[in-house]
């Protein structure tokens, strides 16, 4: 069922579509990855596209019905997200691929998770306006994610993965735009 109305941001909706807003564009992602407790080092770089979703399109409809929700126009926003990685020292093809996020209140949806193909959620908050804080849990799993814009040129991450209360694998990037 798609809703005649649409739903009124709240706090959280209105902080994170700014977010994405400010997000969409042509990203060079620079990725070390440290694999724990052993310390062991990948480079990975990606070129990362986001496009911002406004509330009732296509693709947030769909990731609504992924998800079972009433309401196939209660996603107050989103993000579609694609990028391109290729191993640094190995200078051959990492992975590709591309993720649609959707957001309702202070619940963000996807059509798949870090490491499996199923939907899956996160829960979001803001610790200022600029910086996004994720967790996703599934399978056991625990990951969790810093989002910075720093300016209108560069955003940093970090993802910190976790199994049964240890930590797994630690991921930093450096990200620069170039393109908007």
């Amino acid at each position: 069922m798609t809703s005649l109305f649409k739903i009124a941001p709240t706090t959280y909706e209105f902080q994170i579509s700014e977010f994405f807003q400010e997000s969409a564009g042509k990203w060079r992602s620079q990725r070390r990855y440290y694999t724990l407790p052993k310390g062991e080092t990948k480079e990975i770089e990606s070129i990362v596209t986001i496009n911002f979703l406004e509330q009732g399109c296509d693709e947030l409809q769909k990731l609504a019905q992924m998800h079972d929700l009433p309401d196939t126009g209660s996603l107050i926003c989103g993000a579609a997200v694609v990028w391109e990685s290729t191993d640094v020292l190995k200078t051959n093809k990492e992975s590709q691929g591309s993720t649609i996020f959707g957001v309702m209140g202070n619940t963000l949806y996807r059509d798949r998770g870090f490491a499996i193909s199923k939907p899956v959620t996160a829960q979001y908050y803001f610790s200022n306006p600029k910086t996004m804080c994720l967790r996703t849990e599934y399978n056991g799993s625990v990951f969790e994610e810093e989002l910075k814009l720093i300016g209108s040129k560069y955003r940093t991450r970090q993802t910190i993965i976790s199994r049964a209360g240890e930590q797994l694998m630690i991921g930093q990037y450096l990200e620069n735009r170039i393109e908007n």
